[in-house]
């Protein structure tokens, strides 16, 4: 019964917290094919939400991107919610773990994230691990829990806030965007901002528990690269047509 209890309210909080809000600005414009040539299976695309959801998130982690997806490419005869292909695999709050296509994103600031260190192997395994978490449900008390942080409330510290992303059952069976991006390259072992400590005049890395991962640790991660179509492509910038007539801010 409280189960059902908590599964009805968690749908009424979903659909207040996946409503975008209305001061959403997209400060690039990367064309569908310039993003597509630029990814390679096995990045990791984080993206700046627009929805309530995407305002805590950004507000715990301090960072400017609140989701994660995993690009595992257009081999896999995967399709999204509309029947068209997907490349990309994300835990949705709706909707769990699904295969979703590239043109859901565009319009949104993005970054690509790669593992460059990975091998061959381990970044197959990695997607594969995604491929078999599809159809995994969102972490519903990680729903309950980020809606508070829409209310009023007074500030949190900073050295709590990583705490505080980590919420909601931890069970196995369920995820939130970064944590399942987070324990597929963990099963590989691939680091991805890992505790580190010194012993006996060595640096010890420590495996970081994956309900603490948040998209902001893959763009800040010294083991994924990030990459950026637009100079992937070497404009000559001496071509570039600037607006001339900009208005001088210091002018009155």
């Amino acid at each position: 019964m409280m189960r059902y209890i908590a599964r009805f309210l968690s749908q009424i909080i979903i659909r207040y917290i996946e409503k975008p809000v209305l001061n959403y600005q997209a400060h690039q414009f990367v064309p569908l094919t310039d993003l597509r040539a630029s990814l390679q299976p096995g990045d990791v695309l984080l993206v700046e939400g627009n929805q309530r959801i995407s305002t805590a998130i950004k507000y715990l982690t301090q960072s400017t991107w609140s989701h994660a997806a995993l690009y595992i490419g257009d081999d896999h005869a995967l399709k999204d919610e509309f029947g068209y292909p997907a490349c990309l695999i994300e835990a949705d709050v709706s909707r769990g773990a699904i295969s979703s296509s590239l043109t859901k994103y565009l319009g949104y600031n993005t970054r690509i994230c790669r593992p460059t260190l990975i091998t061959t192997k381990d970044r197959e395994a990695v997607i594969t691990y995604m491929i078999g978490a599809l159809g995994t449900a969102y972490d519903v008390k990680n729903v309950i829990d980020l809606a508070r942080y829409l209310l009023p409330q007074p500030p949190v510290p900073v050295k709590w806030r990583r705490r505080m992303i980590a919420l909601g059952s931890g069970e196995p069976s369920q995820a939130i965007c970064s944590t399942l991006l987070a324990r597929a390259f963990q099963s590989v072992g691939y680091p991805i901002l890992p505790d580190v400590t010194v012993e006996n005049q060595r640096e010890v890395l420590h495996i970081r528990h994956y309900s603490l991962f948040t998209p902001r640790d893959f763009d800040v991660s010294p083991y994924f690269d990030i990459i950026k179509p637009l100079i992937l492509k070497n404009p000559d910038y001496k071509n570039f047509n600037w607006n001339r007539q900009a208005i001088d801010p210091h002018e009155t």
